[in-house]
């Protein structure tokens, strides 16, 4: 079709129309994604229902969203939605903030101050635990665990304090395979760690006493939360077993905790 000044217009609609369609197409996501942040865990019935988006539609965002990294099945069973640790990362470094180790370092340096251990600052990645700072002890006999290690979370005090504030659903889904081994080592299995996981909700911190992974080490944990009260990471204090004392749990472990607790207020005001 041309117009009067002989100017075939129709190109043009379908470039306006495509633009459209595109726009919405990202509006469309961002809801989904506001929608699983606020509601996690959450299916796509649900999510079509919140945000009146057709449930096929909901799938392609989803889909969109967990191939940038953002969302994650956290229950395959009943595939439900969650988001990732990207989220906290993005919204630390958008409140002028570089990352989680920036706002949590004053923090772990007066806990590392005050006790002469080495504390160890964890984030949870799906199944794993990712030891993202350390301050060491001044003590010549010291825990050493490199930057950037990864551990399965059941490995760690911290990894076992971030799965005892998790939802029963999500924990049962970390749960449902059996790691048979890690490092050489025999790991318990998913039932002696569930009473474990029992202990530490119960007392508020994890301890790990020359575990199957770190024999004679010592490890005392506590889980750092997001706003919405979620699980994200964990402060850890790594004291070598021959100079552990039982009656130093209660102080160790309150320090240890009340650092978790300033780190979560901390991520929680970013």
């Amino acid at each position: 079709m041309r117009t009067g000044e002989g100017v075939d217009d129709a190109p043009g609609q379908d470039r306006s129309n495509g633009s459209i369609r595109s726009m919405n197409s990202v509006l469309s996501t961002l809801r989904v994604f506001e929608a699983v942040a606020a509601r996690q865990p959450i299916g796509v019935s649900e999510l079509s229902r919140a945000t009146n988006i057709p449930k096929s539609s909901v799938q392609r965002c989803l889909v969109t969203l967990q191939q940038a990294g953002w969302l994650r099945v956290v229950d395959a069973e009943h595939a439900r939605w969650g988001v990732t640790m990207k989220v906290l990362a993005l919204g630390l470094r958008g409140a002028g903030e570089q990352d989680l180790r920036e706002v949590a370092g004053p923090v772990l340096k007066r806990l590392a101050a005050e006790t002469d251990e080495t504390v160890l600052l964890g984030l949870r990645d799906g199944e794993e635990y990712v030891i993202i700072a350390r301050e060491d002890s001044t003590q010549v006999v010291r825990v050493i665990l490199d930057v950037g290690t990864r551990l399965p979370l059941r490995a760690t005090s911290g990894g076992v304090a971030i799965m005892a504030r998790l939802e029963a659903t999500e924990l049962d889904e970390l749960l449902r395979d059996e790691l048979g081994e890690f490092a050489g080592n025999p790991v318990p299995s998913s039932d002696e760690l569930r009473r474990e996981i029992a202990r530490t909700a119960e007392r508020g911190y994890a301890l790990n006493m020359s575990s199957w992974y770190r024999p004679h080490v010592a490890s005392i944990g506590a889980a750092i939360t997001n706003a919405a009260g979620q699980p994200v990471g964990a402060v850890a204090l790594s004291i070598p077993e021959m100079r552990y004392e039982a009656a130093q749990e209660q102080a160790l472990a309150g320090l240890a905790v009340a650092a978790a607790d300033e780190i979560s207020r901390l991520v929680s005001s970013a």
